[in-house]
This record gives structure tokens, sequence and C-alpha cells, in this order.
């Protein structure tokens, strides 16, 4: 079952240091644009990946093809693309060693849920953690509480 109490979806978000943004855009009209700054002004590192925009750079970070060249700890994969696309997105958070996956608003994929708490990850669907991070009074990460 994807994560739906506050205190978990709390817990995942002040535990987490390390989020790679799937669909992140270099548009500032696009949700993903904003939501990727917002999460890099609370602390997080966000790793955007693009393959239309592979190379380029989004609020100071390198925008990588596919999540399995970052070659880094991932602690969250935050999905922006369509809920029929989910499914390849949360396949390449299973296999690049991700603790969870945090599919946007608008994107519910429960085939692509359930492979990835079969492979032990976390899951949220359907939030955005923009979103979550002021509904829940959360502090920037790392900042005393």
């Amino acid at each position: 079952m994807p994560l739906t109490r506050d205190d978990d979806i709390a817990d995942l978000l002040q535990n987490a240091r390390t989020i790679a943004m799937i669909g992140a855009s270099d548009r500032p009209d696009r949700a993903s644009y904003g939501v990727m700054k917002f999460l890099q002004d609370q602390g997080y590192r966000v790793i955007p990946v693009n393959p239309q925009i592979t190379g380029e750079h989004v609020h100071g970070e390198y925008v990588w093809r596919e999540l399995s060249q970052i070659g880094e700890p991932i602690d969250i994969v935050d999905i922006f693309r369509r809920p029929d696309a989910a499914g390849e997105a949360v396949d390449e958070a299973i296999a690049a060693g991700a603790k969870a996956v945090w599919m946007q608003l608008g994107v519910i994929n429960e085939d692509a849920a359930a492979r990835a708490e079969a492979a032990g990850l976390k899951v949220v669907m359907d939030h955005c953690p923009k979103i979550e991070f002021a509904r829940l009074g959360l502090k920037q990460i790392g900042a005393a509480a």
C-alpha cells in the first residue's frame, strides 16, 4: 500500500537527502521546475532526469538521461510523468537502488506501485512533495528542530 499517513510521509521527507526527478523541466512554466527549486531551497539535492534535455543544467544541476547514469545513492525518485509512463520510471528506480518512489499529483499506477513495494521501496502516489512539505509544517532538512 502506498504511504498515506501523515507520519509516514513526513518521515520519508525528513530522512531523504537526495531526490532524482524524472521529468524535470528547464521551462519555468512547468510544475517540475518550481517543485525542483522548492525542494532545493529546503536543503535537498535534486538531480534532474530528462532525456530531452540531457547535458543541460536546471537550477545548477546537470540533467541526466536516465537514473542508471547518476551513480550515487538516491533516496526518492520523484516522477513527473504520465501514469502510463510511470511504470518505466518505477522500474528504473528499482534498478538504481532507490529507497522510495514518489508519483506526483495525478500520477496513479497501481501496478507500478505494487512492483516498487515488492522490491522493498516505499511508495507515495498522487501527492506532491512541495505541497506535503508545507502541509505537514516540515522544517528545512538539516535545520535545527
